[in-house]
C-alpha cells in the first residue's frame, strides 16, 4: 500500500507523483494507493481521475486540515486487509521507476524497514553525498538483491539523532511491524517522521537502505524546506523542531555525544527563534501570539536570551 498525504495550492503536483507510481517496474504484488486529502486548496479528485492504471487501485479519503502526520495516520488506518508493506510518498515528490521493486527485494530478503538516497529540493546530488553522513564500507551490501542495497549496520536511532538520513518519500516498511505505531500529530511539520523511524528501529526493525537515488523532492507546499524568516510557518517550525529535540531526550536513552548534539540544536533553535521575533518587530510584522505562548511554556530560555541576540540579529539583517 502507498499512502500520500495531500495538501497543495497549485494544480498538477499530485498528478506528477501519481505518474511516478504508475511508472514503477513490476514489484510482484498488487498495489493500493490511498490519497488523504488534508482539506487541500487544490482539488485532489481531478488529479486522481487523470491517472488511469489498471495495475493500481486508488482510494481517496477526505479529512479536515490537521497536517501531514494525521493524514499519514489516516491512510494507515485504512490499510486493506492483507497489506504486507507500506510505502510513503509526499504529494510533491516523485519516485524513480525501480524504487518499489528494489524496496520489495530488500524486504523479501528479511528486512523490515527500507529507505534510499534522494535528491532534495534545489540539489543536484544525493542527500547522502551532500551531507556526508554515511560510510558505505561500514554497511555490507546484501547478497541476492539489486546492486547498491546495503544492510544498515549500526543504530538508526543514533543516526537519526545526530544526522538523519531517512527521507520520508523513500521509506517502505513491513506493515505488521508497525504494531499500532503512528506518527505524532502534535508536531505538525517538524520531527514527526523522525520519531516514527526511531521508534520502529528501537522495536527491533531490521534496516536496509539503497545508495541509489530513488526519489526526487519537488517544490510544493513544503513547510519545512520552504518557510523563511517572518513567514507564518517559520516560527511554528522552530517551535515544533525544539519540541521534537526535547522529546527525543525523554523517549530514548541518550549517550554523552547525543546529549551534546541535542543541546547544540536547542541553542541554535533559541537563536533562530530570537532572530525571527526581531525580524518581525523591526519590519512591523504581526507576532504569532499563540505560538509565542506555546514556546514560552516549552522553553522559557528562548525568551530570556532575547536581549543577547539583538546585536547578532541586526548584523544578520544587514
Amino acid at each position: 500500500m502507498i499512502t500520500i498525504p495531500y495538501f497543495q495550492r497549485s494544480e498538477g503536483i499530485l498528478r506528477k507523483a501519481l505518474a511516478s507510481v504508475s511508472a514503477q517496474l513490476p514489484a510482484g504484488m498488487p498495489v493500493h494507493i490511498i490519497v488523504v486529502d488534508d482539506e487541500s486548496p487544490a482539488r485532489s479528485a481531478p488529479e486522481i481521475a487523470s491517472v488511469t492504471d489498471p495495475h493500481y487501485s486508488i482510494e481517496l479519503i477526505l479529512q479536515t486540515n490537521t497536517g501531514p502526520a494525521a493524514a499519514r495516520n489516516n491512510g494507515l488506518q485504512h490499510a486493506p486487509a492483507g497489506t504486507r508493506f507500506i510505502a510513503f510518498l509526499d504529494s510533491d515528490d516523485e519516485w524513480t521507476p525501480d524504487h518499489l521493486q528494489r524496496a520489495v527485494q530488500a524486504l523479501d530478503a528479511g528486512f523490515d524497514f527500507y529507505f534510499a538516497d534522494h535528491i532534495q529540493l534545489g540539489a543536484t546530488v544525493g542527500a547522502f553525498r551532500r551531507n556526508a553522513q554515511i560510510n558505505y564500507e561500514m554497511h555490507p551490501q546484501i547478497a541476492g538483491v539489486a546492486a547498491g542495497i546495503h544492510r544498515f549496520n549500526g543504530s538508526l536511532v543514533d543516526q537519526t539523532i545526530r544526522g538523519n538520513l531517512v527521507g520520508t518519500s523513500t521509506v517502505v516498511c513491513r506493515f505488521s511491524d508497525l504494531d499500532g505505531k503512528r506518527f505524532r500529530e502534535e508536531f505538525t511539520n517538524a520531527g514527526e517522521d523522525y520519531v516514527f523511524w526511531m521508534e520502529l528501529a528501537r522495536s527491533g526493525a531490521r534496516v536496509a537502505f539503497s545508495r541509489q537515488c530513488e526519489a526526487l523532492y519537488g517544490r510544493g507546499v513544503n513547510i519545512y524546506a520552504g518557510s523563511g524568516w517572518g513567514t507564518d510557518h517559520h516560527m511554528l517550525r522552530i517551535h515544533n523542531e525544539m519540541k521534537y529535540r526535547k522529546l527525543t531526550g525523554q523517549l530514548f536513552p541518550l549517550n554523552a555525544l547525543q546529549k551534546r548534539h541535542i543541546g547544540r540544536c536547542v541553542r541554535d533553535l533559541r537563536l533562530a527563534f530570537a532572530r525571527d521575533v526581531f525580524h518581525r518587530v523591526i519590519r512591523r510584522k504581526p507576532l504569532p501570539w499563540q505560538v509565542l505562548k506555546r514556546q514560552l511554556k516549552l522553553d522559557p530560555l528562548s525568551f530570556l536570551g532575547l536581549p543577547l541576540t539583538l546585536p547578532h540579529t541586526l548584523v544578520f539583517r544587514n
